[in-house]
């Protein structure tokens, strides 16, 4: 299942503040200038979709996502890979390396990383 963008912006959020009523959530999509409804609306929708679960048990529902960030970013990125750089992860990797300057301690992570490989 993948979410659209609206969704990742809410799931952005739960992830980041965990279980969260729809008002929570949509002060902060609020700054991106989201109406209440719209924000419900969405959330109902990614209930329905399997994406989050609702606690009803007291009087303000709580959300929270059943989707994990790690699975969500693995899928968008497998997708990315296959349909944007034909399969090849090559050159992916040099696309975000000549995009965006690393930081010494991000090469090295990757260093290290393709060391332990």
């Amino acid at each position: 299942m993948k979410p659209t963008d609206s969704e990742m912006e809410i799931l952005q959020i739960l992830w980041e503040k965990g279980e969260s009523s729809v008002r929570s959530v949509h002060e902060e999509l609020n700054k991106k200038d989201a109406g209440y409804t719209t924000t419900l609306k969405l959330m109902q929708i990614m209930l329905d979709k399997g994406m989050v679960s609702r606690d009803t048990s007291a009087k303000i529902h709580l959300y929270k996502a059943l989707l994990s960030k790690e699975q969500t970013q693995h899928k968008f990125l497998e997708k990315i890979i296959n349909t944007v750089y034909n399969g090849s992860t090559t050159r992916l990797v040099m696309q975000a390396l000549g995009n965006k300057r690393a930081s010494k301690e991000e090469i090295e992570l990757i260093k290290e990383y393709l060391n332990n490989l």
